[in-house]
């Protein structure tokens, strides 16, 4: 059986200094990684270089609010912590809880569901929506990168030889918007790949859109949001031409290529709903995609 060199550091100056010597392949969940090295049936994951397990760095496990009042989400934070906590920006929480079954979300990490840079992935979509950005540390400093610069294109990722992701930093909740939406389609609630998931918001000025924000993933080789459409309705009010206009407008931005027509329909769809919901300026601030239905049962945002 071939062997596996694994690093396990007991703090992040450890693991930073081990990166920046060895040309090694971070493990934090393994949710990702573990599938994509793979063999078969009862044979260990094969990898091509040394494994550097994060998992335990208690410096990547906390969820805090920083002195600007945006959100600190340790890349080691899993989905199930990240959607169980009350300072964690509910679009975010909502695609947390939501991601594949119970035990994955107490294994997969925030920093390995960006890094993975799948176009399907659960966090993204928020994230792009709440200009997110991502800590990168190395030995030298730190950088950070907004989450859509980040993930360059399918499996791709701004990531430098030495750098670790730390944390991730989102300046904008709830509380910045009027009305918020998100919604996943998937064959079940839960334990199953997205096949289209949309998060949406928006802020008036009296009956003027001052804000508008609209991220979708499966529709593209990597997640999409188009600020030029969104450009489309901020300083007018909303009218069911300007939907339209917004609708056909995010509609050339988007690529699926599996099941494209469903994903087209599903994406103008919700879009419409949403838009149309909020011009009516009703009294529940979170718009559900139809009468009545919830999304998740999580609990209501505080705006």
């Amino acid at each position: 059986m071939e062997e596996v060199r694994a690093y396990i550091p007991e703090t992040l100056k450890e693991a930073l200094e081990i990166r920046s010597r060895t040309d090694c392949i971070p493990l934090a969940g393994g949710s990702d990684l573990m599938v994509s090295n793979k063999r078969t049936t009862g044979v260990a994951p094969s990898f091509d270089k040394p494994v550097l397990i994060i998992r335990n760095l208690k410096e990547l496990k906390e969820i805090s609010v920083n002195g600007k009042g945006e959100c600190v989400i340790g890349a080691g934070c899993t989905s199930a912590e990240i959607a169980q906590s009350s300072v964690v920006p509910w679009h975010l929480r909502q695609a947390a809880s939501r991601m594949g079954a119970v035990a994955l979300r107490n294994s997969a990490t925030i920093a390995g569901n960006i890094a993975n840079a799948s176009p399907k992935g659960d966090t993204p979509g928020p994230l792009y929506l709440l200009d997110a950005r991502v800590r990168l540390t190395s030995l030298a400093g730190e950088r950070e990168v907004l989450v859509s610069d980040f993930i360059v294109k399918f499996k791709t990722i701004d990531l430098h030889p030495d750098e670790l992701i730390t944390a991730v930093v989102v300046p904008l909740s709830e509380r910045n918007f009027d009305y918020i939406f998100w919604h996943k389609v998937g064959t079940r609630k839960a334990n199953a790949i997205s096949k289209l998931t949309l998060s949406q918001a928006i802020k008036f000025d009296g009956r003027i859109v001052s804000d508008y924000r609209l991220s979708a993933t499966a529709t593209g080789a990597k997640t999409n949001r188009s600020r030029e459409v969104e450009k489309l309705i901020i300083g007018k009010e909303i009218t069911p031409a300007l939907i339209e206009q917004v609708i056909d407008a995010f509609d050339e931005v988007i690529s699926p290529r599996a099941m494209p027509e469903f994903r087209r329909e599903a994406t103008r769809r919700m879009i419409r709903r949403f838009l149309s919901v909020a011009s009516e300026r009703p009294e529940n601030r979170v718009i559900d995609t139809f009468d009545g239905f919830h999304v998740t049962g999580q609990p209501e945002p505080v705006f």
